[in-house]
């Protein structure tokens, strides 16, 4: 373990990466609740690029690297004046041991006077998580600490209701496939109902993610959701923190 984490170390230099930041807003005040840090090339190439030069072997120092990017990149954008919190995706296997390498993450949040406690960490899993206890483990332990803790992509492959048999994060971001159209479709809007209710009689925050439209957007708020992140609202922005256009404010627009 203590290898791994000096390799980790070793390598952090090797990766040349930036950070844009997309908001997560409060829709009962219109101001941004978190920033999500999605991770861009130094030029601002898509994360997609960027993801694919990441060996197996490098996934470990690249997912500390993203943190310090991360909070660095916030900081120097604005992120403490608002307020709002920052998001931050890890891969739950690129952690040998939570209280180990999260050292990183507390002494840049230290020297950039990011307030911990402000931090979010959010996972997903493309393929299914063969070790839920280590999981399990991560999650307790950045709760324990202050942390903020959401499962993304939650209704999409293996981010499903199993997880939260196992472990509760503090947040859940329901999928784009739940909210595409679902102002349209009775079935899509009685099964993110049916989430919304499951989430809050376990005390989990609900986020709903990829909100393109205006319709969309009332028939989340109408189903109780509070926090949503879309385009509708903002786009993310490289190296900065974007202004939000609520939908109402979209309308005086268009009308001026």
């Amino acid at each position: 373990m203590k290898s791994g984490c000096q390799g980790c170390r070793s390598q952090l230099h090797e990766f040349a990466i930036s950070m844009a930041f997309q908001p997560i807003v409060d829709v009962e005040t219109g101001k941004p609740f978190v920033y999500e840090a999605l991770v861009r090339g130094i030029n601002g190439e898509p994360a997609a690029e960027v993801l694919a030069s990441i060996s197996e072997e490098s996934r470990y120092a690249f997912d500390q690297k993203c943190r310090v990017a991360a909070i660095e990149g916030a900081v120097a954008a604005g992120i403490r004046d608002t307020g709002a919190r920052l998001s931050i995706n890890f891969l739950p296997n690129a952690v040998y041991s939570p209280l180990a390498c999260i050292q990183l993450t507390l002494k840049t949040a230290l020297a950039t006077g990011f307030p911990t406690e402000r931090l979010i960490f959010e996972f997903t899993e493309n393929e299914e998580m063969i070790d839920t206890e280590h999981v399990r483990g991560i999650i307790e332990t950045y709760q324990q600490l202050g942390f903020g803790t959401a499962i993304d992509d939650f209704g999409a492959g293996h981010a499903g209701l199993g997880l939260l048999v196992k472990f509760q994060t503090d947040y859940i971001k329901l999928d784009m496939a739940l909210i595409r159209g679902l102002d349209g479709c009775l079935p899509q809007r009685k099964v993110v109902d049916g989430v919304v209710r499951m989430a809050r009689s376990l005390g989990i925050g609900v986020i709903a993610e990829g909100i393109e439209t205006a319709e969309e957007f009332e028939t989340l708020r109408t189903l109780g959701v509070r926090y949503i992140q879309g385009y509708l609202l903002a786009r993310p922005r490289f190296e900065g923190l974007p202004p939000i256009l609520m939908p109402d404010e979209r309308m005086v627009s268009a009308a001026a």
